[in-house]
């Protein structure tokens, strides 16, 4: 017999997962990011400011997004002028990416509103529970 939906771990995680996605895209709304440009600008600010340039196909690794979803949404960003796409000389074929100084303003604004959003969210379970829960969902092989 099936379980109902609201023993179903995976349609509760549906729905917290939802909720969670509405809850960043409304944080995200005033600074005109969405939630994917948004993981890309601070993955690539963060990168940065360690004095690493890295290329769309690496960035895209990181934050598990498909690669040409990412160039798309990275031409956006270059749109908005928040970072530039430079040839890599080792490879002609790789860009590599720096963020400008508008971005690197908006990185940091962004990252608060969403640890923000994120503590309001998280806010009835003990964050260190819901880290080892998330990253055991995360990351099984770990």
């Amino acid at each position: 017999m099936p379980l109902s939906p609201s023993n179903s771990p995976g349609f509760l995680l549906w729905h917290a997962t939802l909720r969670w996605q509405r809850n960043i895209s409304t944080a995200l709304a005033p600074l005109d990011l969405t939630h994917v440009q948004f993981v890309l600008l601070a993955r690539a600010w963060w990168l940065n400011t360690q004095g690493e340039h890295p290329n769309q196909l690496a960035l895209a690794r990181q934050v598990g997004t498909d690669v040409k979803m990412t160039s798309r949404v990275l031409r956006t960003l270059e749109h908005k002028g928040l970072i530039e796409r430079e040839v890599d000389p080792a490879d002609t074929r790789a860009k590599r990416l720096r963020v400008t100084d508008t971005g690197a303003d908006l990185a940091p604004r962004a990252i608060a509103a969403v640890e923000c959003a994120d503590a309001r969210f998280f806010q009835p379970v003990p964050l260190d529970m819901a880290i080892t829960l998330l990253g055991r969902l995360a990351h099984p092989e770990s």
